[in-house]
């Protein structure tokens, strides 16, 4: 996967007999999704223009080019969809796409390497950075807010952060 595309869904399987796919949108609006296309499989190889048909539980059906039966709509279970970074809007300052944060450095406020961010979670409450590194026998997850990650500065790929007391070994 390029850098010029964000994974903002994955098909879940069909949707009835007729054709019509299960969507997984991982948009902030979810409905937009509908809206950056046309959206292309992880290796780039297939592009697909979709028209989302109603709400479902756990997404939306969708109608997709090119698919018209249940045998079509169940061999895109498990495709990730990606739109072009220029078809997404700009994020305000203090917002970042979870693709922008993967492999930044975390240092600590007295610029210590903690880690590497390898993944962003969202469990409910807040998003989690995913911190890897040497120095680590485990992940360590650090809460993505504010307060403990007061900078991120995407251009020098870091993030500083000021993990509560304990969370990092040796600290």
């Amino acid at each position: 996967m390029n850098d010029d595309r964000i994974c903002v869904g994955a098909f879940a399987g069909s949707f009835g007999v007729k054709g019509e796919v299960r969507l997984k949108s991982f948009c902030a609006d979810p409905e937009a999704i509908a809206d950056y296309g046309p959206l292309w499989s992880e290796d780039g190889k297939r592009q697909f223009a979709l028209n989302l048909t109603q709400s479902i539980k756990s997404g939306f059906a969708a109608r997709v080019d090119g698919i018209a039966t249940k045998e079509q709509a169940d061999t895109l279970r498990g495709v990730r969809l990606y739109a072009d970074r220029d078809a997404l809007p700009d994020l305000p300052d203090d917002e970042y796409y979870h693709a922008d944060l993967i492999g930044l450095e975390v240092r600590d406020t007295g610029g210590a390497l903690l880690g590497t961010v390898k993944a962003v979670l969202n469990h409910g409450a807040t998003d989690l950075l995913e911190v890897t590194g040497a120095g680590l026998k485990e992940p360590v997850l650090l809460p993505f807010t504010l307060a403990i990650v007061p900078t991120v500065d995407l251009s020098a790929g870091r993030i500083v952060a000021d993990p509560p007391e304990g969370l990092f070994p040796e600290q």
